[in-house]
């Protein structure tokens, strides 16, 4: 069972000597940030540093997030580095249908590619958008969609967005999405309370934007104590029963034992990292 990465950290890509100690923060993927995190008259020297820094590896440890479609940079982000040895896969900020991916799928020769849902459109679009060869995981980037939708709150007043991108991508086989950055970097128990919010809401990650995010995000993502005492109690159950089996006074069916591997396949696969 493949268990995707809870922290998704972003580094700004016009900051080289900042790659190596995100990747020492714990993130379970970093991303270098050609977009966002970078003025317009750095692009060009920050996808210069990111080429040189990322051609000189031989094995991938970045996942770079490229300049949107829109732009002038996007087709020399894709074409320059696409293909180096030490880029994990690509992230497209504004993704909003399938088509989007298909240059950059063919430039990435089979590595996973990342879509961040921002925009009015991908949601109405997601049926297609989760269809897209490669398409690897949805993130939400929930600051761009609330001022593109005009919605003013991050919690109920887009839950029903949450839904609509765990559902498509349950449908479609992708990993459990990703759900947006905390803004607040002082405030570690509205982060706790975030990440468990999105937990709770079929998310299985959450982006973060500096590295104190980082060891919070993956505790919350971490099942707990009770959980992973049922489950195993679960598993211990089922192994060599005939018949109907209870736990806890509750009949065992196949959707609570699958449920009862995921929680220990998780824990078995960050227990080290928590």
């Amino acid at each position: 069972m493949t268990i995707a990465a809870r922290s998704i950290l972003f580094v700004p890509g016009d900051r080289a000597e900042r790659f190596e100690k995100a990747r020492a923060s714990g993130a379970d993927m970093v991303v270098i940030d050609l977009e966002d995190a970078v003025l317009p008259d750095r692009k060009c020297a920050a996808r210069d540093a990111v080429h040189d820094a990322l051609a000189s590896l031989t094995e991938p440890r970045f996942v770079v997030r490229v300049n949107s479609l829109d732009t002038d940079w996007h087709a020399d982000d894709v074409r320059a580095l696409a293909a180096l040895p030490g880029v994990a896969g690509l992230m497209l900020p504004k993704a909003e249908r399938a088509s989007d991916f298909a240059a950059m799928r063919e430039a990435a020769g089979g590595k996973p590619l990342h879509a961040l849902v921002e925009t009015v459109s991908a949601i109405l679009n997601l049926a297609d958008l989760v269809t897209a060869p490669g398409l690897s995981r949805l993130s939400f980037g929930t600051v761009d969609f609330q001022a593109d939708a005009g919605i003013d709150g991050d919690r109920a007043e887009i839950d029903h967005v949450r839904t609509q991108i765990v559902l498509q991508s349950r449908s479609a086989g992708l990993a459990a999405p990703v759900d947006g950055v905390s803004t607040d970097l002082s405030d570690d128990a509205a982060l706790e309370s975030d990440t468990q919010h999105a937990r709770r809401f079929g998310f299985g990650g959450k982006l973060c934007v500096h590295p104190r995010q980082v060891a919070i995000v993956n505790r919350a993502f971490l099942p707990s104590d009770a959980d992973v005492d049922w489950a195993t109690r679960v598993m211990s159950a089922i192994d060599g029963a005939f018949g109907a089996v209870a736990v806890d006074g509750k009949l065992i069916d196949k959707p609570v034992v699958d449920r009862a591997r995921r929680l220990l396949a998780t824990h078995d696969a960050f227990r080290s990292a928590a």
